[in-house]
Formats: C-alpha cells, sequence, structure tokens
C-alpha cells in the first residue's frame, strides 16, 4: 500500500456520518428490523456488518441469514422507515457546515448509498446544492467499499489523481477503500465507529468536524 504525500486538490465525502447524521437512524432502524424479523443484533453488530457497506452486500448478508423473501422485506420496511426518520429531524453531522465553509479546496460526495437516498439525506439538510453534480454512489461501480472502485471513479470523474485525493469517511470499511486507493484518509471518530477501528496508515483520526480544514492544509504543508 503506499499513500500519497503530494499536495490534496480533492476532497472526497463520504454522505452518512459525515456529511449528514443518519447512522443513528440506520442503525436504530436495523435493530428494530432484526428484532422483528428474526435477527437480534446490537448496536456494535450493526457497525461491524453493515456501516459503510453498500445495499446489496448488506442485502446478500440479510439474505443469507434468513432467506430471500424477509430479506426483500427487510430492505422495503429499511427504505420507508428511515426515510420517515429522516423527514421527521434528519440534521448535518455537528460543525460540518462551517467546515465546508471553510475549506477552499474542490470537493464531492462519494457513498455507499444510492443516488435517491442521498438526494433525500443531503436535501433534508440543505447540503445538496453544496454538492450537486459531484455526488457518485456506489451502485456505479463494481465493487462497495472496502474495495477502492467507489473512490478510483470519483476521482477519475473529477479528473484529479488518486495521489492528490483525501477521503473522509467515518467507516471502517470506508477509510480501509481510501487507503486502497492510494488515498489519504480522515477518519471521523465523532459517531459510531470507535476511533480505533478508523486508525491504520496514511489516516488522521479526528472527532470534531470543525478540525477538518485545519487538519487538511497541514497534511499538505507537510509536502
Amino acid at each position: 500500500m503506499i499513500i500519497s504525500t503530494e499536495p490534496i486538490r480533492l476532497v472526497i465525502f463520504d454522505c452518512d456520518g459525515v456529511l449528514v447524521d443518519s447512522e443513528r437512524i440506520a442503525a436504530r432502524v436495523q435493530i428494530a428490523l432484526g428484532a422483528e424479523l428474526g435477527w437480534p443484533l446490537t448496536e456494535e453488530e450493526v457497525i461491524e456488518r453493515f456501516i459503510g457497506r453498500s445495499m446489496m452486500s448488506i442485502d446478500e448478508q440479510i439474505a443469507e441469514r434468513l432467506g430471500r423473501e424477509t430479506a426483500d422485506h427487510w430492505w422495503a420496511e429499511f427504505v420507508r422507515r428511515h426515510a420517515e426518520e429522516v423527514d421527521a429531524g434528519l440534521e448535518p453531522v455537528d460543525g460540518l457546515p462551517a467546515a465546508l465553509d471553510a475549506l477552499t479546496l474542490p470537493t464531492c460526495v462519494a457513498s455507499s448509498g444510492s443516488h435517491e437516498k442521498m438526494a433525500h439525506t443531503l436535501g433534508r439538510t440543505g447540503l445538496f446544492d453544496r454538492f450537486a453534480g459531484r455526488i457518485f454512489s456506489a451502485t456505479e461501480v463494481t465493487h462497495g467499499k472496502p474495495a477502492p472502485d467507489l473512490f478510483l471513479y470519483a476521482a477519475r470523474r473529477m479528473g484529479v489523481p488518486p495521489s492528490a485525493c483525501a477521503v473522509v469517511e467515518d467507516s471502517a470499511p470506508g477509510v480501509r477503500a481510501a487507503r486502497a486507493a492510494g488515498m489519504r484518509a480522515f477518519g471521523y471518530a465523532g459517531g459510531l465507529t470507535p476511533a480505533d477501528r478508523l486508525a491504520g496508515p496514511g489516516t488522521v483520526v479526528f472527532d470534531d468536524m470543525r478540525e477538518l480544514p485545519a487538519l487538511l492544509a497541514a497534511a499538505s504543508a507537510t509536502i
């Protein structure tokens, strides 16, 4: 694994748990559905199995455990309940708007979520217009996180080499994907995933989104 040290020219944001405070909603809904449909899950298990992974990966796990019919019902219910909770009061991640205001680097979004889901969550929090036209989904690539495909695709679409990209992530699969892509990772530990699961080579772990602009500047200044 080679992590670049050249100046950062693009910041790639994950969506859930990095831009919008939706991972807590997702975990709560998954735990409730598991209890109802025959797969009791703790928050720790949801973080380990589901957080940061694509819909396809989560769906495959549920189908393997409970069968295809139950998995289809689970996912339909998850989409419905998640949307209801988002509409009931989703907020941006604490400190995120101020961090975006302070950034001068180009940005984009690369998320395991679908375009429809991101349009909903980013729209609900007033963030969609900040990234419109620069939003990429795991549905556009063959392999989701922790494979590097999505981040490499986003960098290519933005016309920036991976070596000049920084990724802001809040999940273990996400930081692994960033490192696999040869990008510097900034692991946000202010959400559900513990800091030790985000740590690794080429990764800066932080817990206050307001710190991000200075951390990105410092990373480029050390070249």
